[in-house]
């Protein structure tokens, strides 16, 4: 067989470690396409770049020249596959345009693409941003549309051609094989005092954004009553984020300024191993971040999911638990402490053939591409859990690339802080040299960090 070349696509180069596990999933589960299909591992070659492959500043100046990276890598694959990623946002954010550049260029080439378990914001009729991706969906090369949450907009966006859909469980639900971890069968979880829980906190203005009355003060009250009654009843607590700066300032203010003790908390992670290791001391988690309850799910870890977006009900109902996902008229330390109990009594019982839905269509679509004469039915779990290759690890090179990256973005946002307050400030004590001395002070250990690693 030929050789052949795979461009993923996925949010790789996110600070949420929850996208940094879904990338590690989608190669795994596709060299596992590979051996199901006889292709020799030597003549599988899968490149993995960011969803934003085409670049912000193309986006602002629509100079062809900056194209050429995107044009080299799609030209030659034979396939692209678009993995786990919310690639349709446009309610408010632009990368429904990137998306839309890259089927044009996936168009200029004649490359097959894949979406595979990807984010869909809801279908409009009406909005003009909606229907623009619509068109470019209605492409030939799209030969395939799964998503992880909403199949009646991912229907509706391909609707007329020939293009399959399906609802599918995200790639992460398999993170235990990828990551080499047992994961707990569900009778073994505690149910006596003592326990761990995890905490899983968000960036303060995340409720805002999604029509929440819930404020920055609210979510802190929140998590500062669950920790005494925790503390109350004999259970111990880690405090946690998914990596994204925004999410660890938060975290870094209950505690410098709250009575949250630092042996309590992860205040800044930054690779998948170190989300996983924080999740494993746990016996039970609440999440506001989707994939921490992903992953809690994969290990065998029961977990509560604070509902901040259609996503997160979404996957405890995918998954069989739809009432271990809370609406925030029930964020309150004993209806969630409550829900928590309960699930932790239950534990976490999986069903094959959700776990197996990404994998069955993500062959199904490499196969029709790659091997379409090929007699190879899909794995079963067992053969695939056998099959997929474990996460090579975080090597010291790909840590201080986060890092930067974690940095670099840090130091954007205060700097639009810092811009905000210059404007607001009319007082002569206050300077854009005192308030870039008071911010620079809030990013010192983030450059520890780096220059450490």
């Amino acid at each position: 067989m030929p050789n052949t070349e795979v461009l993923l696509l996925t949010n790789r180069d996110s600070d949420n470690i929850g996208d940094q596990i879904i990338e590690a999933s989608v190669i795994s589960l596709l060299k596992a396409v590979g051996s199901n299909l006889g292709i020799d591992p030597k003549s599988l070659t899968i490149r993995s770049r960011a969803a934003s492959i085409i670049s912000r500043k193309y986006m602002s100046t629509r100079d062809e020249s900056l194209l050429e990276p995107a044009r080299r890598a799609i030209s030659r694959a034979d396939v692209i596959v678009f993995g786990g990623a919310p690639l349709f946002n446009y309610r408010y954010q632009s990368f429904y345009l990137r998306t839309i550049r890259t089927l044009e260029l996936a168009a200029e080439y004649d490359v097959p693409v894949l979406f595979s378990s990807i984010g869909v914001e809801p279908y409009s009729e009406t909005n003009e941003r909606s229907q623009q991706l619509k068109q470019a969906l209605r492409l030939p090369v799209v030969r395939q549309l799964t998503t992880r949450d909403d199949l009646e907009s991912a229907t509706k966006y391909v609707e007329g051609t020939q293009t399959p859909t399906a609802l599918v469980s995200d790639p992460a639900v398999l993170a235990d094989s990828v990551f080499g971890v047992d994961s707990r069968p569900a009778e073994s979880s505690q149910t006596d005092s003592g326990r761990c829980i995890g905490l899983v906190v968000t960036r303060a203005g995340i409720f805002k954004d999604n029509g929440i009355d819930f404020n920055e003060a609210d979510q802190r009250r929140f998590w500062l009553d669950i920790i005494s009654q925790l503390e109350s009843r004999g259970d111990d607590y880690r405090i946690f984020t998914t990596g994204h700066f925004s999410d660890e300032i938060f975290l870094d203010s209950l505690v410098r300024y709250h009575g949250v003790p630092n042996k309590k908390a992860a205040v800044t992670l930054n690779a998948p191993e170190e989300l996983i290791a924080e999740l494993q001391k746990c016996d039970g988690v609440i999440a506001y971040r989707l994939h921490a309850s992903i992953t809690s799910f994969a290990l065998g870890i029961p977990s509560i999911g604070l509902n901040w977006n259609f996503k997160v009900p979404d996957f405890y109902r995918s998954m069989g638990y739809p009432e271990r996902a809370l609406e925030d008229s029930d964020w309150n330390s004993a209806r969630v402490l409550e829900a928590l109990d309960v699930a932790m009594s239950e534990g976490v019982a999986k069903d094959p053939d959700t776990l197996m839905s990404v994998y069955r269509t993500l062959f199904t679509g490499m196969k029709g591409i790659v091997a379409p004469n090929s007699e190879a039915d899909a794995y079963s779990l067992s053969e695939l859990r056998e099959k997929m290759p474990t996460y090579a690890g975080t090597s010291r090179k790909q840590y201080q690339e986060k890092m930067r990256r974690k940095l670099r973005r840090s130091y954007e946002y205060y700097q639009q802080r810092i811009s905000m307050d210059v404007a607001k400030t009319s007082t002569k004590t206050e300077t854009p040299d005192s308030i870039g001395k008071r911010v620079v002070r809030g990013l010192r250990k983030v450059q520890k960090l780096v220059t450490r690693s």
